[in-house]
């Protein structure tokens, strides 16, 4: 791109929706609405493993759960990306989620 062009937004619906759900999710168990993630699982009509998976996502930094809303993600944060276990350090998503020469996470 030429120097000082912006990159257009692409907001990966998907991933967004992915997000939302995982953080929901967290937020029924942390209230005491359902006692396990089993519990939630069964009640959504979802299977226990993919809930688990998906709510692995509300452990993403701040930083590219903002990204992801905004549509800035690099090419490489996609929800199929996102399934396979991630680093709970934020400094080492960041290092893993980041492309070479972006800064814009």
């Amino acid at each position: 791109m030429p120097e000082g062009a912006t990159q257009p937004r692409r907001t990966d619906n998907t991933l967004v929706k992915a997000l939302a759900r995982a953080f929901r999710w967290k937020r029924m168990l942390e209230s005491g609405e359902f006692a396990s993630i089993s519990e939630l699982a069964e009640r959504e009509g979802i299977a226990f493993t993919y809930m688990a998976r998906l709510m692995r996502l509300s452990l993403l930094a701040p930083e590219i759960v903002d990204a992801i809303m905004e549509g800035r993600q690099p090419e490489i944060v996609t929800l199929a990306n996102m399934m396979d276990p991630f680093p709970l350090d934020w400094k080492e998503q960041r290092i893993r989620f980041l492309q070479p020469g972006t800064s814009d996470i």
